[in-house]
């Protein structure tokens, strides 16, 4: 039976209430706490996924026998890209790895075609910005800013993120009254086990724009020695084990994980506007797309480390006009992130490059 996806249209995002004061506030609570980083640290680091945990090169082969709707975008037609990755964890300070934490799988997809939205991101990249959990808790403006200013009460994130977890699983009323009971929203996507990252299944969480259509974009694993990863928990975990996973595995073997959709057929139950709400597989199952593989590789190198963090910039709007950002979350993410980057690069007084070609990242 074929199914009947929803029709992109410009007219379907409904700005929210107080939606441009709330992004302003937003911007200006990370931008300070941000700041506070750079003052214990003396080096800007990211305000959101500032944790590296390796950088990787790899290739992008979207698949030669695509139906019709799935041809859309930078998938219209069959093609091999080069990519760059990065694994990272959430949070946007450096903490130890004993903490549990969501982790961000980032894949920038180089010299794509198609026409580009209308801003100020340079070159012709398409980047693509996962989490290893399908919704975000704090799927609205609204929930967003409840959730910096809790926050911003607690000094120590490590330890409130371990907090929130136990709340959640006392049913504490002040949790949910911050998050709400959203379907498929949880607190797994503030904090979670310590399990291989390698092995995750990642997610846009945020709906975006896929050609004709509405999509969400994930990322997993396909490989036999990635799947094998998916679930095992790391034990005796130190400050910089997921980065030790991840050199690990890449010095002496390749990967291969599989790029798919799962595009909107109802948005009342597959809404843009609140990422916490999870859509539904059997409703609109996850469709195969193209396949991400990489080879074995100093993953983490010195001259890659301080390129991947100092000079590489990832942006879910540095994007063709077909894989637009969609909602509430995504248009916060259009102003934070370049607050974000801009300040990053003036206070490391490095300047700002979008790369054209893998020669450009360092081995």
């Amino acid at each position: 039976m074929e199914i009947d996806y929803v029709r992109w249209s410009p007219d379907l995002e409904v700005l929210q209430p107080d939606e441009a004061r709330l992004t302003d506030e937003i911007v200006s609570q990370m931008g300070a706490a941000n700041l506070a980083a750079f003052d214990r640290h003396r080096h800007a680091i990211r305000d959101a996924h500032a944790k590296s945990h390796g950088f990787l090169k790899g290739r992008l082969r979207v698949h030669d026998d695509l139906p019709a709707h799935l041809r859309q975008g930078i998938f219209a037609e069959p093609a091999t890209y080069d990519v760059i990755a990065r694994l990272s964890s959430a949070p946007g300070d450096i903490h130890s790895d004993e903490v549990p934490a969501p982790r961000g799988f980032a894949i920038k997809i180089l010299d794509v075609p198609g026409a580009r939205l209308a801003g100020d991101e340079p070159g012709r990249n398409q980047d693509f910005l996962m989490v290893n959990f399908p919704v975000l808790a704090f799927g609205t403006v609204q929930k967003y800013k409840k959730m910096l200013g809790l926050l911003e009460k607690n000094a120590n994130a490590p330890d409130f993120f371990q907090r929130m977890v136990a709340a959640a699983a006392r049913g504490a009323e002040d949790v949910v009254e911050v998050f709400g009971r959203e379907p498929g929203a949880t607190l797994q996507g503030l904090a979670r086990d310590n399990a291989n990252l390698l092995g995750e299944t990642y997610h846009t969480q945020g709906a975006l724009r896929f050609g004709d259509y509405i999509g969400k974009i994930s990322l997993a694993p396909a490989s036999k020695n990635v799947r094998a990863l998916t679930g095992r928990i790391i034990k005796d975990v130190d400050f910089s084990a997921m980065r030790d996973l991840v050199v690990d595995f890449f010095r002496d073997q390749g990967a291969e994980y599989t790029l798919r959709v799962q595009l909107a057929t109802d948005l009342d139950r597959m809404p843009i506007e609140n990422a916490a709400v999870q859509w539904d597989e059997e409703s609109s199952p996850q469709q195969s797309l193209a396949s991400l593989t990489f080879e074995a590789q100093d993953a983490f190198s010195p001259a890659r480390r301080v390129y991947g963090d100092d000079v590489l910039h990832f942006n879910p709007w540095q994007c063709v006009e077909a894989h637009q950002p969609l909602g509430s979350i995504n248009r916060i993410r259009r102003a934070a992130y370049a607050a974000s980057t801009l300040r990053r690069h003036e206070l490391n007084a490095v300047e700002r490059h979008e790369p054209a070609t893998l020669d450009e990242i360092p081995d």
